[in-house]
């Protein structure tokens, strides 16, 4: 994961909302360009260049206009900026390897500095499945958990009124100010002013059906935990699941009468090893232990492991970005396999991949993941 240095002032932080909101640029490239570069600033002037080297001509990065439009909006909202690195950044979330280099906060921050249990389930619950949310929320908030759901109908949205008086998060789809659903309005400005909002998106975005896996992320990386309440075979809280299996997050699962479809994909899960969830007692019990490794592979050689074979001549940056292309198919790939079945140097690797980013022949999924563009 590449550190970052904050912004220092409010003039840097503009340059960080203009390279994040820069076409094709995402988290994972946002840090590499900064890495690269020295800083936001610098990165935004090498951008052009570096898109015209990748094939992509008259690229222009984000007007400075446009993100000084937003980080008023921001303000006058009463929502902050958090960039990571800051002290005030969720600690969960600092060490995923697609962090969002900034986000919008509405609340109190020092809720991301408790551990959290994050619930999901259907929007189109049951009522057996709103009470169970209801009472997992209190028993979890009662434990000293922090509550962390995406402000939903159903399921998220029993889950965030039971943990008000103790403590909730809503992880917004669309920009800080735009609540989604309409209905739940009320609950937001109630989460605003006793719990937390937070969005990566910018301010005034109405969310769109790409927004929520890249929501989905974050709820499962602010989390130790995600409970699925009720979910059907293939749904947005089992992709949350999926997510958070790749973060090193615990997964369990509330199960369901097998007849009710709802119930599907919890019941698929516990098949599947994750742990059946009667009570907020079973939570706590589980997690009695500390948070697990993320499962995601590392660089670099285990302990014991033979050096690397010296490196051969360098291949042509071209030469570099077809076998790129020739290993990515649609289905997302982690970068960290890629440079391995690449067997090339991983700055090598990394630069061609940034170029093919930007020049919309890569694309990026949750979790970082690589894959030809649909």
């Amino acid at each position: 994961m590449t550190e970052l240095t904050p912004p220092r002032n409010a003039e840097e932080r503009i340059d960080w909302l203009r390279l994040i909101r820069s076409r094709r640029v995402g988290p994972q490239t946002f840090a590499r360009l900064v890495a690269e570069h020295g800083s936001a600033a610098a990165a935004l002037d090498a951008l052009p260049g570096v898109a015209a080297a990748a094939g992509v001509a008259g690229y222009h990065p984000c007007p400075r206009a446009a993100a000084e439009r937003e980080f008023d909006a921001g303000a006058r909202a009463g929502a902050r900026l958090l960039c990571r690195g800051s002290a005030d950044y969720p600690p969960a979330l600092a060490d995923l390897p697609d962090a969002p280099p900034v986000l919008w906060a509405l609340g109190d921050t020092r809720l991301t500095r408790r551990a959290g249990i994050a619930l999901v389930g259907a929007r189109n619950a049951s009522s057996l499945g709103t009470r169970m949310a209801r009472r997992l929320a209190a028993g979890l908030g009662e434990a000293g958990y922090t509550v962390i759901s995406g402000l939903a109908r159903g399921i998220d949205t029993a889950a965030h009124l039971a943990a008000l008086g103790s403590g909730t998060i809503a992880v917004m789809p669309g920009g800080i100010e735009t609540i989604y659903p309409l209905e739940n309005t009320g609950l937001a400005a109630d989460i605003a002013r006793d719990g937390l909002r937070l969005s990566e998106q910018p301010v005034g975005l109405t969310p769109q059906a790409r927004h929520f896996p890249q929501r989905n992320r974050l709820i499962s990386g602010l989390a130790r935990a995600v409970v699925v309440v009720e979910g059907a075979a293939r749904s947005g809280s089992l992709i949350t699941a999926r997510t958070a299996l790749d973060q090193g997050r615990e997964v369990m699962a509330v199960p369901g009468h097998p007849l009710d479809a709802r119930a599907a994909g919890c019941n698929t899960l516990i098949r599947d090893g994750a742990m059946l969830i009667r009570s907020a007692g079973d939570v706590v019990e589980a997690l009695a232990g500390p948070l697990p490794a993320p499962r995601a592979d590392q660089p670099g050689l285990p302990l014991g492991a033979a050096e690397p074979p010296a490196a051969g001549p360098p291949l042509a940056p071209a030469v570099v970005a077809a076998r790129i292309l020739d290993l990515l198919g649609p289905s997302p790939v982690a970068e960290d396999q890629l440079i391995r079945d690449l067997d090339l140097p991983a700055q090598d690797v990394a630069q061609q991949i940034l170029a093919l980013e930007l020049d919309g022949r890569v694309a990026r999924r949750a979790g970082g993941m690589l894959c030809r563009p649909a």
